[in-house]
């Protein structure tokens, strides 16, 4: 009796067998010249029907097309006939109940996508099932194996609206379009903007999938630089869109950031504003400026002490309700190593790791602060590569490098005017581009970074 009552509660898989049946039929009925192409563009594979005899016909539908032959009922048949696999497909009879299932296929992408989401359903479930029966082994360990069970469910929907592998005919179709649009519009950015001229005619802004690192040694504006970027951003220049940006702080608190972003916005110093010196045209600004801000579209997570599993969880359920177009972390060497029995240099190199993966994952510009190391100012020298903090894995997993100096070749006169000091830049990597060295201008009043006189040494 209690085996009978486990097998009434197992729930039944989600399907339909009237609708693959009618998309099988829209295949014969058409011949495969539009509706196989769309259901390759849908990801519907012969894994997709719940029905066993639907998925032999529609692999064997999948056959015929890459062998470049029409489909109808007779060739179909006969290619499964020769396979010896008709049986497998229900018979001949079952093949003529398919053709007269449909008499047109006008209805072909209605039928593609509703297969195609039974079979997403059919398959969170079995995820979920499968987290269910491995929860309680990690009470001990609850924090990774959330991360993880929430990963195995971003990963289906993810596998269902788009392959793993594509050919390069498609990739290659999307540089050339690249290329046209950079000719036509004379190098205009073809990826997320960093608000600095000099920066992103180097790198014609920061592309989907790359981890973007900006290091420096305490003190050097690192965060100050990463709030122009993502101001720039959610409050761009007349004629560009906004990108929605998730900010990771979690060194400060959001109100000191929002602080930040209005004085600068305003253009007030924080300094005048505490004491109390404000003029009645710098009130018009603040307002202003706060109605600009309250309806960009930042999101600021301040959690302290977040280990890169978390980190990536959080940044999926904001994409997961808003499309985001750039994550901004404050900064790498913040994030709680998972195990805190290895030594800090394999735990960065794991957050490193995680996080290039998580650029990958959501498909937008991860900009990374991090820290130096003090061998640059002990040398007295530009810093580069090698100075990167703790780990070298850093190094190797970004796609941009961008090190934050102050000016070394110049007096003290030309390197500081008033509250305006200049510091360096330096492109030290680009994997897919020249390196270069480009002159900033901070403003310490507004805690803002500007373009500086436009020159690029290479």
């Amino acid at each position: 009796m209690e085996r009978q009552s486990t097998a009434a509660q197992k729930p039944q898989q989600p399907h339909s067998i009237e609708l693959e049946q009618a998309l099988l039929g829209c295949c014969i009925f058409e011949g495969g010249k539009e509706s196989v192409p769309l259901c390759i563009q849908r990801n519907v594979s012969a894994e997709s029907f719940y029905l066993p005899w639907n998925r032999v016909v529609f692999g064997e539908i999948l056959a015929i097309y890459r062998r470049e032959k029409p489909i109808d009922e007779i060739i179909l048949r006969d290619s499964l006939e020769a396979n010896g696999i008709l049986a497998d497909a229900g018979g001949a009879e079952y093949l003529a109940q398919l053709c007269s299932r449909v008499d047109t296929y006008a209805h072909i992408e209605y039928f593609v996508d509703r297969v195609r989401d039974y079979e997403l359903i059919r398959r969170i479930m079995a995820v979920a099932n499968g987290i269910a029966v491995e929860a309680p082994s990690h009470l001990d360990n609850v924090s990774p194996f959330l991360g993880q069970a929430e990963e195995k469910i971003f990963a289906v929907s993810r596998d269902v609206l788009r392959e793993t592998a594509q050919p390069l005919s498609v990739p290659l179709k999307q540089a050339v379009q690249n290329v046209q649009f950079l000719l036509k519009n004379q190098g205009e950015l073809i990826g997320v903007g960093s608000g600095f001229i000099d920066l992103d005619r180097l790198t014609s802004g920061f592309h989907s999938g790359e981890m973007v690192i900006i290091a420096a040694r305490p003190s050097m504006g690192k965060t100050s630089i990463a709030l122009n970027v993502a101001s720039h951003n959610i409050l761009p220049p007349a004629g560009k869109k906004a990108v929605p940006t998730l900010f990771f702080s979690l060194e400060m608190g959001a109100e000191q950031l929002a602080m930040r972003l209005l004085c600068a916005r305003a253009g007030i110093g924080l300094g005048n504003i505490r004491a109390g010196y404000v003029t009645r045209e710098d009130q018009k600004r603040l307002t202003q400026s706060t109605d600009e801000l309250c309806d960009a579209p930042l999101w600021i997570d301040e959690s302290s002490n977040l280990n890169i599993l978390e980190l990536r969880a959080r940044a999926r359920r904001i994409h997961g309700k808003q499309q985001l177009g750039l994550i901004v972390v404050d900064y790498l060497q913040l994030i709680a190593g998972m195990d805190n029995r290895v030594q800090r240099e394999q735990q960065i190199a794991e957050i490193s790791r995680g996080i290039k993966a998580m650029a990958k994952e959501l498909q937008l510009p991860v900009l990374v602060l991090s820290q130096l190391n003090r061998d640059s100012d002990r040398e007295n020298r530009r810093p580069r590569l090698s100075d990167l903090r703790e780990s070298g894995a850093i190094e190797q997993d970004a796609d941009v490098v961008l090190l934050l100096s102050r000016m070394r070749d110049q007096d003290e006169e030309l390197a500081s005017e008033g509250n305006v000091i200049l510091r360096e830049l330096i492109l030290a990597k680009q994997r897919n581009g020249p390196t270069g060295l480009v002159t900033l201008a901070f403003d310490r009043t507004l805690t803002l970074f500007q373009n500086y006189g436009g020159q690029i040494q290479p």
